[in-house]
């Protein structure tokens, strides 16, 4: 197996099947370069806090053999989510077959909207005169716990996850059913890259296979500091913490930032970003993005 535990350096290039995109909805699933060195002296109480999960070391996952190291003894591999996947709508628009689509708790993340989503231009939900561009990632943060999602998909739908998913860090996480019992797999965690290796790694250094992805829509850096959420997504990925309950909801709104890493969402929809739950999405985009 070539999976990389994160004490060790960085990960081995990707194959190229790597090298294209699927620009459909995705699972907003995200860690950044700038936080690498963090994560990798990450002491064994941000893993997790209960013991049986601080013994599954944080392990990126470089190829799809790596991935099939994680399948189940029926065929199935577990997959995180922690914004558009909260809902089960969209996971299921995303991965029809899905199986067990469940609560959980994941320690020691938090999410930042600091991902530009090209997506988001295709709809036509992007507000690039504002910034309002930015879909969600994750990266580690001492302290912090997330409610996600958890679901099982298919062993053959590993390839196209990972097209999919091409421009995020690939990490298998152990997540905690809500009493704080850690699940008997690992999950797949899609986490925050960085605009370095995805160029040299994932585009091979093709400053034509980036344009193809990003570089079409003006967009010269993935992962920022000066972006804000789509309204859209924002509104969506608020409404689908809703429908999981109280618990989930509060999650969402305290323990998700702005690219500043200071000011929460509760504090944006109440301040600059006022209104944002009161916009319908396009007629075309309401059943996605209807939470």
């Amino acid at each position: 197996m070539n999976a990389t535990t994160l004490t060790l350096p960085l990960p081995l290039p990707l194959p190229p099947l790597l090298a294209s995109r699927a620009f459909n909805q995705r699972a907003t699933l995200s860690f950044s370069l700038s936080h690498f060195s963090t994560l990798l002296s990450l002491p064994n109480s941000l893993r997790s806090h209960s013991p049986a999960s601080q013994q599954h070391p944080l392990t990126e996952l470089n190829d799809e053999s790596d991935f099939e190291s994680l399948v189940s003894p029926d065929g199935y591999i577990s997959i995180c989510g922690f914004g558009s996947l909260l809902s089960e709508t969209s996971a299921r628009s995303t991965f029809p077959d899905l199986l067990n689509f469940r609560v959980a708790r994941l320690n020691g993340f938090r999410r930042v909207f600091a991902h530009v989503a090209p997506v988001f231009f295709e709809r036509g939900i992007a507000k690039p005169e504002t910034m309002e561009i930015s879909s969600l990632s994750v990266e580690p943060c001492e302290g912090e716990t997330l409610i996600v999602t958890v679901f099982e998909i298919r062993k053959s739908e590993i390839p196209d996850f990972i097209k999919r998913e091409v421009e995020f860090r690939f990490l298998s996480v152990l997540p905690e059913i809500l009493d704080g019992k850690p699940f008997d797999f690992p999950a797949v965690l899609c986490t925050r890259y960085s605009d370095e290796e995805f160029l040299h790694i994932r585009c091979k250094g093709s400053k034509e296979v980036y344009f193809q992805q990003y570089g079409r829509w003006n967009i010269d850096k993935i992962w920022r500091d000066d972006v804000f959420p789509c309204r859209v997504y924002l509104r969506h990925c608020v409404l689908a913490a809703k429908n999981l309950g109280d618990t989930a909801y509060d999650n969402f709104l305290d323990h998700t930032y702005l690219a500043d890493r200071k000011t929460t969402i509760r504090e944006y929809l109440a301040t600059t970003g006022s209104g944002i739950m009161e916009e319908e999405p396009p007629e075309p985009l309401k059943y996605r993005y209807g939470g």
